[in-house]
């Protein structure tokens, strides 16, 4: 039978982008479910080789009931030790959960685009690779390290990157999931946030976008093998 990985969702035309079809390279099947309408999650993830929750427009700390049920549902794969991401909402969620902080930026700036990020460990191994130097972003909060969580990548505007809990649960900031499909999609339908202080032009995201993003894509294959491959329930 082949193993599922449970995909959330949060917009009526969201995708799994890059990391859909990674998993999906990997043999994996992508059980996909939308909270926001009406989408129930599972009660527990014996059924699910790993779970990602993705990003989306609105802010963990919005009063909304999916956001919530979400943020309480991260319970769930930090207790059964299963394979977990989270991706700018979604590592939101998990630092809510956790107690920490999401926040905008104390000068009222944005990260919308390609922004230099460093690897923060002194040992260059595990299951996340290093990150490559350049990476896409959109954002205009960022949040608090949890209590427990080890820094793996730190930024300038937004300090905390990417961290990790007990080598299972992974958080990251940024967007290495777009796709050149995306990348276009967003910078239509995102256009506002590109007159935001710390958004970039569209001219400099595209020419970002040649620059950088085969490293991003390599850096994401090898991290998500990394992650499913370390699953500790059946180590």
């Amino acid at each position: 039978m082949t193993e599922k990985i449970l995909i959330i969702l949060h917009q009526e035309n969201s995708s799994a982008g890059r990391v859909g079809l990674i998993l999906r390279q990997l043999g994996y099947e992508l059980d996909i479910r939308k909270p926001r309408f009406g989408d129930k999650l599972p009660k527990t993830l014996n059924h699910h080789k790993g779970a990602v929750i993705f990003g989306g427009p609105m802010s963990a700390n919005d009063n909304e009931d999916f956001i919530k049920q979400e943020i309480d549902w991260c319970a769930i794969p930090l207790n059964e030790k299963a394979p977990f991401l989270g991706v700018c909402l979604g590592a939101q969620m998990l630092v809510k959960y956790m107690g920490g902080f999401v926040t905008p930026h104390p000068d009222g700036l944005s990260e919308i685009g390609y922004f230099p990020v460093y690897d923060n460990r002194t040992i260059k191994s595990g299951i996340m690779p290093p990150v490559p130097s350049m990476i896409y972003q959109w954002h205009s909060e960022g949040f608090s390290l949890p209590a427990g969580a080890e820094l793996l990548v730190k930024g300038d505007l937004f300090q905390n990157q990417a961290f990790h809990i007990n080598h299972h649960a992974f958080a990251v900031q940024f967007h290495a999931e777009l796709t050149h499909a995306m990348l276009y999609r967003w910078l239509v339908q995102g256009h506002d946030g590109l007159q935001e202080a710390g958004g970039q032009t569209r001219k400099q995201q595209l020419e970002g976008r040649l620059l950088y993003d085969r490293a991003t894509k390599i850096w994401l294959q090898t991290f998500l093998k990394n992650w499913l491959k370390a699953d500790i329930r059946t180590s």
